[in-house]
């Protein structure tokens, strides 16, 4: 099975990687570690690494980042002698690590699933546990980590429908993959049956919930002065804002459309878009000059940038890790991939700063978390785009709604926190 694996990994990478190269130098800065993909890392990580107890985390790209920072805070009081090394697979994700860890935490990128590139890493690196954010589970990787008898954990094991079906396809894989799991932090009860059944270890699986309401930082300073932005702007302080986060493609033009018709009853009403792929920006755009959005791009703003009021209309964020900034200022916010797209995105972060959220009705990917939000009537869910804008239509205009949705939010998140601790106090005790 593994050499038929490897045969098929192979002939795949080949065909795929001109994509994949393509897609890497369109985000930028791609030169930089690319080695690493492949297994080759340079003098100074060797020598950070030499003779240390090394904690390798995995965090694929930039949500899992946030969480990574979370647990080894806590690693780090727990267990003061390890050090961490952590790997990300995008440039972006890596960028967030630049910004996001100390300078004593290395940080490399995640090898390509070649067992020559993971053999070699491994060697070099040579862990002495394995921690994977969330479920990436690639075969190479995982022999190779069992094959040392490196302890491998899982945490915030989160299986939408749709992945736990892709596993059970391919049990014959994946079964003996989750069976070598040390330790599991899932999410729910749900997900604990899930990866029971995909080979887990009862002993291995802890329902400790959603890392991301601690990762949500509830008293983190915003670096950010988004308020200052948008008066450069010309958006008064008193303005409605309405944030679209982590939009995907067709969202962009339908609060776009709604904006338009919204701001007939609501003149002070902004704009401000967040794609959740910034390279997605110019087309975006171009989608709201069609609509006679007037917008500046997030990068095109500089420190004597200023408009008149009522100059703009919209703000496009093309920037990457600011989204969070920008939800602190909304008066409402639109939680993207819910409502054309399937899966959702995150409603954790819009819930923590207690701000009224609306999304809609795909939120496969955070399916529990929405439940709760829902349940503790901390959130709007509509069905289409006609119930969006019905929704946002009665948000600004009441503003004790507003505040009582946010108000919800807020209380769901603070009933939820502690999973971190959970998490850290399973790898702990199985690493003691």
């Amino acid at each position: 099975m593994r050499t038929l694996y490897n045969i098929l990994f192979m002939v795949l990478f080949v065909l795929s990687s001109p994509y994949y190269f393509w897609r890497m130098r369109r985000r930028g800065n791609w030169q930089a570690g690319f080695a690493q993909r492949f297994g080759c890392y340079d003098a100074k990580l060797k020598q950070a690494i030499t003779n240390r107890h090394v904690l390798w985390m995995h965090a694929v790209s930039v949500g899992e980042v946030s969480l990574c920072t979370q647990i080894i805070r806590l690693l780090e009081q727990r267990m003061p002698n390890l050090k961490i090394v952590v790997s990300t697979t995008t440039t972006t994700g890596m960028g967030e690590l630049q910004k996001r860890l100390p300078t004593h935490i290395s940080r490399i990128y995640y090898p390509v699933d070649g067992r020559k590139w993971v053999a070699r890493a491994l060697a070099t690196i040579h862990p002495e546990a394995v921690v994977l954010v969330e479920a990436e589970i690639w075969p190479n990787f995982v022999w190779r980590v069992r094959a040392m008898g490196v302890p491998l954990f899982l945490v915030n094991a989160r299986l939408s429908e749709r992945s736990f079906r892709g596993y059970k396809r391919f049990g014959f894989l994946f079964r003996p993959l989750f069976a070598s799991l040390t330790g599991v932090g899932v999410q729910s009860n749900e997900d604990a049956v899930r990866v029971r059944e995909l080979g887990c270890s009862p002993e291995a699986i802890h329902v400790v919930g959603s890392l991301k309401y601690d990762a949500a930082k509830l008293d983190e300073r915003l670096p950010l002065d988004v308020p200052s932005l948008l008066r450069r702007l010309g958006v008064p302080p008193e303005a409605r804002l309405l944030v679209g986060g982590s939009t995907h493609a067709g969202e962009e033009a339908l609060l776009a459309e709604q904006f338009l018709r919204l701001r007939s009853r609501f003149p002070d009403l902004f704009l401000v878009l967040v794609p959740r792929h910034f390279e997605r920006s110019k087309e975006v755009g171009r989608e709201l000059k069609q609509r006679g959005v007037k917008f500046v791009y997030r990068s095109e703003i500089i420190a004597t940038t200023s408009f008149e009021p009522g100059e703009l209309d919209c703000l496009l964020v093309n920037t990457t890790g600011e989204l969070r900034y920008f939800y602190e200022q909304a008066t409402v916010i639109f939680v993207g991939k819910s409502l054309t797209a399937q899966g959702g995105q995150n409603p954790i972060e819009p819930g923590a700063l207690g701000k009224a959220m609306v999304f809609g009705p795909h939120m496969q990917n955070f399916a529990e978390v929405s439940a709760r939000f829902l349940a503790g009537n901390g959130a709007v869910q509509v069905q289409d785009a006609a119930g969006l804008e019905k929704a946002l239509a009665e948000l600004f205009g009441d503003e004790a709604a507003r505040r009582q949705l946010g108000s919800n939010a807020l209380r769901v998140v603070r009933e939820n926190l502690g999973a971190i601790e959970r998490t850290v106090n399973m790898i702990v005790q199985r690493l003691n």
